[in-house]
């Protein structure tokens, strides 16, 4: 089945009446996003839990996809008029119908995180059967190994991972942190996540990397502290977990956050300044890894 893409922008208190009034008329989905994407004037916005909800750019460019034989002009006009809005100007093109499953794969490719440290997906042949190799399609839950957070985190985890260390990944999504770690040599780990979606698809990329990892939905399933934890998580949970994070990394042990952007990175540090000493950051394309050294009791 063929699409149409349509786009027109609207002022920021008429986001929502739009959106809902273009379901409403038809459309199968609905975005936005800021008009001014791109350029100097973009305003980046992130909802975080616990964080104020986000409020729409002041040039919100609304999209909508619809059926290939709806009338455009008439669906903008009617979609506006019940918000009580005047239709603006509007695009619309033809979104070709294609093999999306195939599309889907060819956007995914395998990764090489560092020289000996590969991401692979499972239709794709490891480019080095030598390395260690992370067998992991993308799926419901977060990590793929192309977001430059878990880059970061994978970097940093070959560099200081010794033999028989025990590792803890709390929000675990995918499993990759903790799959990799197991891969690289570490005598055991535990995986948390909150989300039974996510749990559900790390067993299964543990179970096709063969490798053994206890999965928890909950950290208080944990009974003793590991060498490494790792959280690539979001700036606002990072900060509400500082007491349980510092629990669960032993005296001496090594701790790394992810999944901040380079503004955020002091308020999440001195959540833990107290606990832990802190290395030099690690930034890569705007997100900063942090990683320390947990004091002694």
């Amino acid at each position: 089945m063929a699409w149409l893409s349509i786009s027109f922008e609207v002022a920021a208190s008429d986001v929502e009446a739009v959106t809902d009034a273009l379901l409403e008329a038809g459309a199968a989905s609905v975005d936005v996003a800021d008009a001014d994407a791109g350029a100097p004037a973009e305003v980046p916005v992130f909802a975080e839990n616990g964080a104020a909800a986000p409020r729409p750019w002041a040039r919100s460019r609304i999209g909508a996809l619809v059926p290939e034989n709806a009338d455009p002009a008439i669906l903008v006009e009617s979609a506006c008029r019940s918000a009580g809005v005047a239709a603006p100007p509007y695009r619309s093109e033809r979104v070709a119908d294609q093999d999306w499953v195939r599309a889907s794969r060819d956007q995914f490719a395998p990764i090489r995180v560092t020289p000996r440290l590969w991401i692979v997906p499972s239709w794709h042949e490891p480019p080095d059967p030598g390395a260690v190799n992370v067998l992991l399609d993308p799926g419901l839950a977060f990590g793929t190994g192309g977001h430059p957070t878990t880059r970061l985190v994978l970097q940093w985890l070959e560099r200081v991972l010794r033999r028989g260390d025990s590792v803890i990944d709390y929000g675990c999504g995918s499993g990759i942190l903790a799959i990799a770690a197991m891969k690289l040599g570490a005598g055991q780990a535990d995986a948390v996540d909150i989300d039974e979606q996510a749990l559900l698809a790390a067993r299964g990329n543990a179970i096709h990397n063969q490798v053994p990892i206890s999965f928890h939905s909950a950290a208080g399933a944990i009974r003793r502290p590991a060498r490494i934890v790792l959280a690539n998580i979001l700036a606002r949970p990072l900060i509400v977990l500082a007491p349980l994070l510092a629990r669960l990394t032993e005296p001496g042990g090594r701790l790394a956050l992810a999944g901040l952007l380079a503004a955020q990175a002091d308020e999440v540090r001195a959540s833990y300044d107290s606990c832990f000493e802190f290395d030099p950051d690690e930034e890569a394309e705007g997100w900063v890894l942090l990683t320390a050294v947990r004091k002694p009791d």
